[in-house]
């Protein structure tokens, strides 16, 4: 009957379907690519008025085919995509866009652009809000393009100097890819959205000009500070990386990496917002620089950063010394106090650490010897191994240690 017939037709098709999937998922890209042509050739003798819409799957599927076939040629790729173009007007322009990735890919930038270029004078029905955003995409790619010729163009001029060129042709083409990477980049950016690439070129164009420093500024605190755009670490490290370029003030960085941290503890620039921190005549920002730096430690990426331990030990060991603020150390070791010994100052870590590198074990012997007292495996281990290699640091370190340890009593309460 017609409808078994149809129901038996849509059970082969699930089936080939699966067995794509599995020839893909096992990197069988000859097998996939057999089973997908069947898939295709039942779909011209599919003679039901259901829709099925299929045209988007073919084109995931065989892209992802032609991309790893071992006997796939850039001919059959473009032959392919190009008809995928045909299939369905409301994916033109994404399908276009992934033939322009796949075109960079295999170093056809002019051919890239070329691509860009006619999707971007490509008009169909009426404009929606989704191909509105979709074709600034697609300008906004052909401005990286143009940003990348502007900048080849402008490394040759500086390496030949201006007297290496009597035709001006050069210095006109670079200025025709800056005008329009400046247009299309600066249009993308006003999307909220995360446009990373986009944001640090559009700045670099911008260099040219006088107004580079305020318009640039003004552009990189609304990719970080705008509520509609989504959290993006990176707009606060682009932030503040320009700002310290300029030579702005400690509170204009302070203010950008406060937000890193509360987004990214584990970031990099941790190292510097605690040292920043540290600095700081006031006592709420030596605090912060503490619980920035305990924070940090806290991820297993950082159990053998030097730098950090050493920014911990420096302030453990200023508190130590002034008794002043102990309340800071109880405070965030309350939290740690029982997961910290084991994760950081067994014995194993200390003898692998003094194996390693001494100068890592001895600013965690220090912290150690703080948080957990004389007694400490951690502590104990390595000042009798930087004792018994006559090494004049560890003996003080030693020293310092029991000296306070009653400061180990007052802050494990």
């Amino acid at each position: 009957s017609s409808y078994e017939h149809k129901l038996n037709f849509k059970k082969s098709k699930e089936v080939c379907l699966s067995y794509i999937q599995d020839a893909m998922l096992q990197k069988q890209w000859k097998r996939a690519a057999e089973f997908l042509t069947f898939y295709i050739e039942s779909l011209e003798k599919d003679f039901s008025r259901e829709y099925m819409g299929p045209s988007e799957m073919i084109w995931r599927i065989g892209t992802e085919i032609l991309c790893h076939h071992s006997h796939s040629s850039m001919k059959e790729f473009n032959s392919f995509i190009e008809q995928m173009k045909t299939l369905g007007v409301k994916r033109y322009l994404k399908v276009c866009l992934e033939h322009a990735f796949h075109l960079l890919c295999n170093g056809l930038i002019d051919e890239a652009y070329q691509n860009l270029s006619l999707a971007e004078s490509w008009r169909f029905g009426e404009q929606t809000a989704i191909r509105d955003k979709e074709m600034k995409l697609i300008q906004a790619y052909r401005g990286l393009l143009d940003y990348y010729s502007w900048s080849k163009q402008k490394t040759i001029l500086l390496e030949h100097g201006q007297d290496g060129f009597e035709d001006l042709s050069v210095e006109q083409e670079m200025h025709s890819c800056f005008r329009k990477a400046a247009v299309n980049l600066k249009e993308i950016i006003k999307i909220p959205g995360v446009w990373d690439l986009f944001v640090k070129c559009y700045v670099d164009v911008r260099a040219c000009f006088t107004d580079i420093f305020l318009l640039s500024r003004q552009v990189l605190n609304e990719y970080a500070y705008n509520s509609k755009f989504p959290a993006n670490p990176n707009a606060h490290v682009y932030l503040y990386q320009f700002l310290k370029r300029h030579g702005e003030s400690k509170k204009s960085l302070i203010s950008a990496l406060k937000i890193l941290h509360d987004i990214v503890p584990s970031h990099e620039l941790m190292i510097d917002f605690n040292i920043m921190l540290q600095k700081s005549k006031k006592r709420k920002k030596r605090r912060l620089g503490l619980e920035v730096i305990f924070a940090a430690l806290d991820y297993a990426g950082w159990k053998e950063n030097v730098k950090a331990w050493s920014c911990l030990a420096r302030q453990v060991k200023q508190i130590v010394i002034s008794e002043k603020h102990l309340d800071w150390i109880k405070q965030e070791w309350n939290s740690r106090k029982d997961w910290w010994p084991a994760f950081h100052f067994s014995h194993y870590l200390a003898k692998s650490n003094w194996k390693e590198n001494e100068s890592l074990s001895y600013e965690k012997a220090l912290v150690a010897g703080i948080l957990l007292g004389k007694d400490c495996k951690y502590f104990k281990y390595v000042s009798h191994q930087g004792c018994k290699a006559q090494v004049k640091r560890f003996r003080i370190l030693k020293k310092f240690v029991n000296k306070h340890n009653p400061v180990y009593l007052r802050i494990s309460g």
